[in-house]
């Protein structure tokens, strides 16, 4: 395990869980369900915040407000010292949603949400395409997401 799990107690993984299941959850209710007080939940929720282990957001379902076409596109870059440029280039794009490096035939996956199939074409083929350094793509539509979801923490136990 990594130091920052190993700094992670069985208090620390509680309120996680509590705050993965209702962001929103009082102090005050994580402290009766946990066994620890409200100041001790206050504490701990503050320094993970501070640490960058969570952030307290609010979560959008992209259908519901108007982003009709989410895709996810894998990008082959070429010269490869060209990767953290296209990157950098991709982060500047208020569309995506998720970018990673990764294995296989393509150099990094980003997921984008857009408006419709015209804004997304005009992402990829007009934005993406054009960015130095982007060799090829190849972009999956997602028809209907069926979970989106956090990881499950209890998978560390």
């Amino acid at each position: 395990m990594n130091d920052a799990i190993n700094s992670l107690d069985e208090l620390d993984f509680s309120i996680l869980s509590h705050l993965q299941k209702d962001g929103r959850m009082s102090f005050t209710v994580i402290a009766k369900e946990t066994g620890a007080s409200i100041s001790t939940i206050r504490t701990r929720v503050t320094k993970l915040i501070e640490d960058g282990t969570i952030n307290i957001i609010g979560r959008v379902s992209p259908e519901k407000i108007g982003f009709n076409a989410y895709a996810s596109i894998k990008i082959a870059v070429r010269p490869g010292n060209k990767i953290d440029y296209v990157a950098e280039q991709l982060l500047k794009y208020r569309e995506v949603s998720f970018l990673a490096l990764v294995s296989g035939d393509f150099d990094m996956e980003v997921d984008v949400m857009c408006r419709d199939n015209e804004h997304l074409i005009e992402v990829i083929n007009k934005r993406i395409s054009s960015i130095d350094g982007v060799h090829k793509t190849s972009a999956n539509l997602y028809l209907k997401v069926l979970k989106f979801a956090q990881p499950d923490l209890n998978l560390l136990k």
